[in-house]
């Protein structure tokens, strides 16, 4: 019979059961950590309470880590070094006169079994949702991430037998807890997780449904060079694209002032380097300020994009060339701060598709919007000028702002480009407009 898997991101945006434990109490080092105080968090990290307009259930994960543990045949060592490993040392059992499986029970009695009740339709969503991967291959899988990090684990971690004792966690007990407690370990003692490791781990968790920050936040990882010519995030636009997004219409001002909602992108890199939203938002920006494009081919290309023809011309961007060395010099701010020795620069220009982006700048202008049709011209000068990479995501931007249809042929030779272009699987989800059937 096939496991059934929690859809982990729907009822929790950060870490979560025993290694959310664990993460408090690493943050903890300067209050006090003894089994009353630890267990008091681990009762109210279980407890139910609101969380936002949605009812919450607290964090049953961290009761099921514990019983999955307790219910093992680990010995109790191993279990010791796992728990030391995950909160770096700062609680030991042994030190209240007690072993680890006793002192797990206590925290298991602190933190009830029970389930969320789902409505019918919640229910039915996240039954479509729910990670199929099976047990057997997810224990090959984390056990190879865990042994290729094994000599930096064995470097940094102040605790012996560490990654024997996870490799038994994922083998003998459950693999999706054993990688969270090896992420955890990682982020107690700042091991250094390469890239492409990091990659594949952050796959791993898209896999088993994680909230991606679980993965990253405090890990360590060792980041490529930045690269501006990066084209594969997967959270949709990025960009100029993202931008125009952010300062969509109106709407913008809600989300903070104009410096703020900058600081929104060029700070947001989340799951990606420090720096990399800001290097191709920089590039973008550079491409269209440093054009031959006029003035005021530039604002109107801006403001189309922004959904802001209609705003009135006393606005912060109703000179679209000052409007982007606003953004350009935020940009630098950014990445001077993260990476000061980031030299921007601009990456070649994928030409070879520029007669394809071409035909469907016009193919659309003849069927699009009068907002379409008004920079039409101008998106193919970026096209043939600019960058053809930059005139196709502005094209997308700008059929989705307008919610212009395309028909199925249009769909697929997008999808087609977008993956030439080497964009991420949702930026087309995120953007092709609705289709007619």
């Amino acid at each position: 019979m096939a496991r059934t898997r929690e859809v982990y991101y729907f009822d929790y945006v950060k870490d979560f059961g025993l290694s959310c434990l664990a993460g408090t109490l690493c943050s903890r080092a300067t209050l006090r950590t003894d089994a009353p105080a630890v267990l008091a968090l681990a009762g109210a990290q279980a407890k139910d309470e609101k969380d936002g307009d949605r009812d919450g259930d607290g964090d049953d994960q961290l009761g099921r880590d514990v019983r999955l543990l307790l219910d093992s045949p680990l010995p109790d060592e191993v279990l010791r070094t796992v728990w030391l490993a995950a909160v770096r040392r700062c609680f030991d059992p042994v030190e209240e006169d007690t072993d680890t499986r006793s002192w797990l029970r206590r925290v298991a009695e602190v933190c009830p079994a029970h389930r969320r009740e789902r409505g019918r339709t919640e229910a039915e969503v996240l039954d479509e949702a729910r990670p199929t991967v099976p047990e057997g291959e997810l224990r090959g899988t984390v056990a190879v991430e865990i042994e290729s990090a094994a000599p930096a684990l064995e470097r940094a971690v102040a605790v012996p037998e560490i990654v024997p004792a996870l490799l038994r966690v994922v083998r003998e007990v459950d693999a999706d807890l054993g990688l969270r407690l090896f992420l955890r370990a990682a982020k107690a003692y700042s091991v250094p997780i390469g890239q492409e490791a990091y990659d594949r781990i952050l796959g791993i968790g898209d896999l088993l449904a994680y909230p991606a920050t679980a993965v990253f936040e405090e890990l360590n990882v060792q980041w490529l060079p930045l690269d501006p010519g990066r084209r594969d995030f997967a959270l949709g636009r990025f960009g100029v694209t993202l931008l125009a997004g952010v300062f969509h219409g109106t709407d913008w001002q809600y989300q903070g002032t104009v410096p703020e909602n900058i600081r929104s992108i060029t700070e947001g890199d989340g799951m990606y380097a420090p720096g990399s939203y800001a290097a191709v938002l920089l590039e973008d920006v550079r491409r269209l300020v440093d054009s031959a494009l006029s003035d005021e081919a530039v604002t109107a290309l801006w403001r189309t994009t922004s959904g802001r023809v209609y705003v009135h011309d006393g606005a912060f961007d109703a000179d679209g060339r000052s409007w982007l060395e606003q953004v350009a010099r935020a940009c630098l701010v950014r990445l001077a701060e993260v990476d000061p020795c980031y030299v921007p620069r601009v990456t070649p220009a994928r030409s070879d598709l520029a007669q394809a982006v071409l035909r469907e700048v016009r193919e659309a202008a003849r069927t699009g919007s009068a907002e379409v049709r008004g920079v039409a011209r101008t998106l193919e000068d970026v096209v043939t000028t600019v960058d053809p990479d930059l005139g196709f995501r502005l094209l997308l931007d700008i059929l989705f702002t307008y919610r212009v249809p395309v028909t199925e042929a249009q769909g697929v030779r997008y999808r087609a480009l977008a993956e030439r272009f080497g964009y991420g699987a949702d930026h087309l989800d995120e953007q092709l407009p609705r289709r007619p059937h």
